[in-house]
């Protein structure tokens, strides 16, 4: 429903914007026309004053004659003979070389575009005169393009208003889910810790109780991961190697036997205890094992409970001086189309017949807004598997 009044809303404000520039150019185009008669008659009324000043006597009063000549100024004026020699001109900026065929080039240009106004001094004289528009009625005439330019300008920037309200109302309906539900796990978490303390002291040596501590720790993981989303996690320098590890076992453990785990860094095997193969970057530990198991989770769906998902850490150098980490995960599943590349990562998009379309969502959003980095499909292949990549900046801090 938000949607489709936003498209109402989009649609209106384009049809305003349209009547407005149409009326405008309309009513624009009445003042040029009038303009443009009032200019003609100025010019008619200076071409006969000039005319009678031309055949004026010594004892006549030219005094309003004078006064009507000198009347026109913003108006380009040139007077010719009848050989269209230029005789004399008003209010024509001259260049400053090649004057004469400047004159010869602009007569030459309104004796094709206009009938001159005849001044007739005689039976045997006759003169012409041409003239141009003011600047003000050519500026009059580019009104409704700037307009229209105008009216663009602010419809874009009210589209891009728009736009910004619209991310800021899913940005805080997704921060309110969030914080709602880390408080509503809260309860539950604390009388889950209750009952397992009991439990310890009835049953002391009972096996599962270690799982059991595993499992509620793992549920005050998620309501503080929960609890994060919407303010600007803290980043530390992290060994970014053992937290994947951590994701992976927490999955293996819960996952068909059929599906194999691979962690490999620049080629070679990870191993614990390899000193060698130390990768750091700065995170948010808690957030950032969140997306590699929303990864893993995506993966075991796609392939059905069988196959293998491959997590390879490569250092390569960036464009500038800082090293660019990339963590690759690699399924062996049904694959992404490739026009959904994008798609996937809107909020409530899913192929799956349970969920809610929001972990890749999630992710993205954890890895780009929060630690600066990048979360794209990297390649995919139908019936084939599916490549996810994340990129970060690597760091040397300890």
């Amino acid at each position: 429903m938000k949607r489709l009044n936003s498209n109402i809303l989009s649609i209106g404000i384009t049809l305003l914007l349209a009547i407005v520039v149409v009326v405008s150019s309309l009513v624009t185009s009445h003042i040029v026309e009038q303009f443009e008669q009032e200019e003609q008659k100025k010019i008619e009324l200076w071409a006969e004053a000039t005319r009678q000043f031309i055949l004026a006597g010594e004892n006549e009063n030219i005094d309003l004659l004078l006064q009507v000549m000198e009347g026109n100024t913003t108006i380009p004026v040139y007077m010719v003979d009848t050989n269209y020699n230029l005789l004399l001109s008003r209010n024509v900026p001259e260049p400053k070389r090649n004057v004469e065929r400047f004159y010869i080039k602009k007569i030459n240009e309104l004796r094709a575009t206009q009938e001159p106004i005849e001044v007739r001094i005689s039976d045997s004289v006759m003169q012409y005169i041409y003239y141009e528009q003011s600047s003000t009625l050519q500026w009059l005439s580019y009104f409704p393009y700037i307009q229209l330019v105008v009216m663009l300008a602010l419809a874009g920037l009210a589209a891009i208003a728009l736009l910004m309200v619209q991310r800021s109302e899913k940005n805080s309906l997704w921060v309110g889910l969030s914080k709602e539900t880390a408080h509503q796990l809260g309860t539950p978490i604390s009388s889950l810790n209750a009952w397992n303390e009991l439990l310890k002291a009835t049953y002391p040596n009972d096996p599962l109780l270690p799982q059991m501590d595993e499992d509620i720790r793992r549920l005050q993981m998620i309501a503080e991961r929960f609890s994060k989303i919407g303010s600007q996690p803290t980043l530390e320098p992290c060994e970014v190697l053992p937290i994947v590890q951590s994701a992976i076992d927490y999955m293996r453990a819960r996952t068909s036997s059929k599906i194999e785990y691979r962690l490999n860094v620049d080629g070679l095997r990870f191993k614990a205890k390899d000193e060698r193969l130390k990768v750091k970057a700065m995170l948010c530990a808690p957030l950032f094992e969140w997306v590699i198991e929303n990864l893993c989770k995506n993966a075991i769906d796609s392939m059905e409970g069988k196959g293998s998902i491959t997590i390879e850490v490569k250092t390569e150098n960036g464009k500038g001086k800082a090293e660019n980490l990339y963590i690759d995960i690699t399924d062996t599943g049904k694959g992404i189309d490739r026009r959904n590349f994008k798609r996937i990562f809107q909020p409530g998009y899913t192929s799956k017949k349970r969920g809610w379309g929001l972990g890749l969502s999630l992710g993205k959003r954890i890895i780009e807004d929060y630690h600066r980095g990048k979360l794209f499909v990297k390649q995919s292949q139908l019936g084939v598997g599916t490549t996810f990549r994340i990129v970060l900046e690597q760091t040397k801090d300890c």
